[in-house]
């Protein structure tokens, strides 16, 4: 039996729980806004950013809803509804700025070693598919943050967009496909790593690796006692404000907690693969992330894409996702981690989301029981020639899906993202999944606002903001002038321009 012993408090003014983009990203916002504050990082494997925001582990996709179906949907009369795409962007164009400005202040390495120019395009087939897309097309290209989309069903020129797509592809089955060429591919833990390296460089911010958090109690004082369980020993911190940005592992932790904005969520977890293709051949033939359309019944995250990634310097592909079941919710995570999950607030929502997502489910069933050939043949959809040999399957990070109430007693799937904040801001969870860290530096700006909400308010938060987020303040979705000046920025500073 591992002897515990007791080690003594630290008193901090924020504690961070989790290494990845989240965690990093606030840290970076909250140390160039008050350099003063004292900050500890917590995180439970040995080394920075190795769950979620790991580049294996998610397709590396800046998502600005470019290419990306699933963020627009029809409506009943045919036209195509992009508001959703048009707050992913946004939302996307604040990450840039924000990465911009770090680069500039030599806070982050050169582009290329975290982000590059991938053009992003969506190809379908079949008469719906391609009428569907052209509706999408017109909407969008219609919006100044999208006018630079181009569209074609024209084979030759899906040919010189996508060439291994397009070879040998036979038949009179219409297709199309539309393009962005400043579309981009990140290296999200780069991100993070180089985040979190010049974070421990300065005074008052400290990480504490293989640190399980197992417990969070409330105190008197309205600070948080944190416990951690780290090589056998424990330790106390006590935060001012505390950040669960632990993936899927936040759930747990947010319940654990107790506040009551908390009350009545659960998770559902879904596992994810990649084929993925390092032979160069045919790397140097595919430059893009080509984005299909979901199969019927699949959730959301697991919309088809053939993507080029740059991962430390070298490229490759990936194809899938496809999508899996397990109990765990962190890839590194327990089997036990969804029953314990369940408690009394959450087992109604969390019981009516099983019996009526059983078509989810089923489809969940069947991608785990598909063979390499099963998968390769997926694949020949986007790409004909694909051989068996040349792809190996990688499993990507773990994800856990929201389940929340639905105001009618019982509860509903959901595929986004959601900060939670207790009501006298000193405790914020992040849940959910897709677009995530794409959106990181928006989200993590908000939870500012909200548990940050008097000093955000005072000149100097004020100025600083500005400085990171030039169009901090306003609203990209609605002044779309402004929208571009900033892109023009850092299209150019970050050097995704074609």
């Amino acid at each position: 039996m591992t002897r515990r012993t007791h080690m003594t408090s630290n008193i901090v003014d924020v504690l961070l729980v989790g290494s990845g983009a989240m965690s990093t990203t606030l840290g970076m916002l909250l140390k160039q806004l008050d350099p003063s504050l004292s900050i500890t990082m917590v995180e439970r494997l040995d080394q920075i950013a190795q769950e979620s925001t790991d580049a294996w582990n998610n397709a590396g996709t800046g998502h600005a809803a470019y290419c990306e179906l699933n963020y627009t949907s029809q409506n009943a009369d045919g036209t195509t509804n992009i508001d959703k795409a048009v707050t992913i962007n946004a939302a996307f164009e604040v990450s840039l700025q924000f990465w911009s400005y770090l680069v500039e202040q030599g806070l982050l390495p050169e582009p290329h070693n975290f982000i590059n120019r991938v053009p992003h395009q969506s190809f379908v087939w079949g008469e719906r598919n391609v009428k569907a897309l052209k509706s999408r097309f017109d909407a969008m290209s219609a919006h100044p943050a999208f006018r630079e989309m181009e569209y074609t069903e024209d084979p030759r020129t899906m040919a010189e967009w996508m060439p291994l797509v397009m070879q040998n592809r036979t038949g009179n089955e219409p297709l199309a496909a539309t393009r962005i060429e400043h579309g981009s591919d990140v290296n999200f833990g780069a991100v993070a790593r180089n985040m979190a390296q010049h974070l421990q460089s300065l005074d008052g911010f400290t990480t504490e690796l293989s640190a399980d958090v197992t417990d969070l109690v409330k105190q008197s004082d309205g600070s948080w006692r944190v416990t951690l369980e780290q090589k056998g020993q424990r330790k106390d911190i006590n935060a001012k404000f505390v950040f669960l940005g632990a993936g899927g592992g936040s759930l747990p932790l947010l319940q654990k907690s107790g506040i009551r904005e908390g009350k009545g969520y659960g998770g559902f977890p879904v596992s994810g693969q990649w084929l993925v293709c390092e032979k160069p051949e045919l790397v140097d033939q595919h430059f893009a992330k080509v984005y299909g359309a979901a199969p019927i019944g699949a959730p959301p995250m697991s919309v088809p894409h053939l993507d080029t990634r740059v991962i430390d310097g070298k490229r490759a592909i990936l194809f899938g996702p496809f999508a899996g079941f397990t109990t765990k919710f962190l890839k590194n995570g327990s089997v036990t981690d969804l029953m314990k999950s369940v408690k009394l607030d959450n087992l109604a929502p969390m019981l009516s989301v099983g019996k009526n997502n059983m078509d989810l489910t089923k489809y969940l069933i069947s991608e785990v029981r598909q063979s390499h050939k099963d998968r390769c043949d997926s694949l020949r959809n986007f790409f004909p020639d694909a051989k068996d040999s040349d792809w190996r399957l990688a499993y990507a990070g773990q994800r856990v899906q929201i389940i929340k109430k639905d105001g009618k007693g019982g509860g509903k799937l959901e595929f986004g993202t959601e900060a939670i904040t207790a009501a006298d801001g000193t405790l914020a969870a992040l849940l959910g999944a897709s677009p995530g860290a794409s959106t990181t530096v928006n989200t993590m700006i908000g939870i500012i606002e909200r548990c940050f909400a008097d000093r955000i308010k005072t000149p100097e938060w004020q100025t600083k903001m500005k400085e990171m987020v030039p169009s901090y303040g306003q609203s990209l979705i609605e002044n779309t002038d402004l929208l571009l000046e900033v892109r023009k920025r850092t299209l150019e500073t970050l050097k995704l321009n074609p």
